[in-house]
């Protein structure tokens, strides 16, 4: 159920950490107005300080089409806020739902996709310089937690920035540093009420998993973990700038494009493809060389698990001339005597596409999705490839099997994303596919999860 808080004044007000370093005088700044505690106290404070800040504030809600009566009841209390407060107030209606289903998406992926896009929206017609999240210390502890997980890499552990630049404005994060539970004395100080949204207590939410059930367990361990998660992300985001500059200083004399030719020098060459020079890459260390690595693979638009950075480190420093490796993305690479070749694979041909062994039990990522196998028996090993003509499923509560194409094509499947669209299979059988819930087998559980980009 949702329902407003109601909250009294209290003696003295909790005071809210606000990074004033990102507000600078002049700055057109829209803040997201959920309704929930944190947006509103981001809002109130911003509103409090405007004149003395030297901003100019507008409140923005996007109603996103969930929830029916409550989602409608959260817009009218931001919509009273913000003319309480004399802001500019902005609003949006999208279907949610709709777009998940059409992007194969989870609601969560689809609602911040699309808060994003109309916040970018929003700067651009309204010539606002940013706008403004609520996001909190404990929002921060969590997404660490839960890209810890996922196994990101360093540049993931960095969580949430507190400023983000897109072309049309930045998103400002200036709450960054307080706790949820500052905000709520806060606004309790100030007797300002806040609306209560249920489904962040929904458990199928894996957010609302980390939030309410695993890190209160950690808590138990470390009565500092949110603090020490946070702490982490900072820390990360300042070695990402170091080794941003120290892969823009290295990668043009170790990064080739074209081909060799006789004599010296190298030919322009019609592919899309770059060779790295493996004698120098060989001579960095090997910290620097997966980050070299994982950076000529994202030139061609592959972001790059551990395990196929480990397969490419591999290929390059102990591989044989002629020997050549596929990896999801697509990436096909190619070694030479002197040199890594890699080329983004034609999605034509999905045929090409390595099979990633997945254990049973045990996780494994490919397509970009982490998938996790639980089993009461060690098994052969379930294989993640690409789906193939002929193959059959087994829809759940369905009769029976049916051709994987004709699900395709309910689903709306075409074009490049139906060449890769991937599927697990485990003794012969599809058990797992993207979009589908497929019958359950007696012997294990498989689970997959998209992995956010580091």
């Amino acid at each position: 159920m949702f329902y407003h808080q109601r909250v009294t004044p209290a003696a003295s007000i909790t005071i809210l950490l606000l990074n004033t370093s990102l507000l600078k005088p002049g700055l057109r700044l829209a803040v997201g107005l959920s309704g929930g505690a944190d947006s509103v106290a981001l809002t109130r404070i911003l509103a409090a300080r405007s004149a003395e800040l030297g901003i100019v504030l507008h409140a923005a809600h996007l109603h996103h089409g969930l929830r029916g009566a409550e989602a409608d009841a959260d817009q009218q209390f931001a919509a009273n806020l913000a003319q309480s407060l004399g802001i500019p107030f902005h609003t949006h209606h999208v279907d949610t739902a709709a777009e998940a289903e059409v992007h194969h998406e989870s609601i969560e992926e689809a609602a911040r996709r699309l808060r994003y896009a109309w916040f970018r929206k929003l700067m651009s017609e309204h010539r606002l310089d940013a706008v403004a999240t609520a996001h909190t210390l404990d929002d921060q502890a969590e997404t660490v937690l839960g890209k810890f997980l996922r196994g990101a890499w360093t540049e993931g552990l960095s969580g949430i920035h507190p400023s983000v630049q897109f072309a049309e404005g930045r998103i400002l994060r200036p709450i960054l540093a307080a706790t949820r539970s500052q905000v709520e004395g806060y606004l309790t100080g100030l007797g300002q009420n806040w609306r209560e949204d249920a489904s962040n207590r929904d458990p199928a939410y894996t957010r609302n998993r980390l939030r309410h059930q695993l890190l209160p367990e950690l808590e138990h361990w470390n009565p500092k973990i949110r603090e020490h998660l946070a702490a982490m992300a900072e820390l990360a985001r300042d070695e990402e700038v170091f080794w941003d500059s120290e892969i823009a200083r290295l990668a043009p004399h170790l990064l080739l494009t074209g081909r060799p030719v006789r004599g010296g020098g190298r030919a322009n060459s019609s592919d899309e493809s770059i060779a790295i020079d493996t004698v120098r890459l060989t001579a960095q260390p090997v910290a620097l060389q997966r980050r070299l690595l994982r950076h000529a693979a994202a030139t061609l638009g592959v972001s790059l698990s551990f395990e196929a950075t480990e397969s490419l480190l591999h290929l390059a420093v102990s591989g044989r001339s002629g020997q050549k490796l596929a990896l999801p993305g697509p990436l096909a690479a190619e070694r030479t005597p002197r040199e890594l070749r890699l080329a983004p694979l034609s999605l034509k041909t999905p045929s090409q596409i390595e099979e990633i062994p997945l254990p049973v039990p045990g996780e494994a990522s490919a397509f970009g999705w982490r998938f996790r196998v639980q089993s009461t028996m060690s098994g052969p090993c379930a294989t993640i490839r690409n789906w193939r003509p002929g193959d059959r499923v087994t829809l759940r509560y369905s009769s029976g099997p049916r051709k994987l194409k004709e699900v395709l094509d309910r689903l709306k499947v075409s074009g490049d994303a139906r060449n890769l669209w991937p599927v697990v299979e485990w003794r012969g059988q599809i058990v797992w596919m993207q979009g589908a819930e497929l019958q359950p087998i007696q012997e294990m559980a498989i689970s997959a999860e998209k992995e956010e980009p580091s």
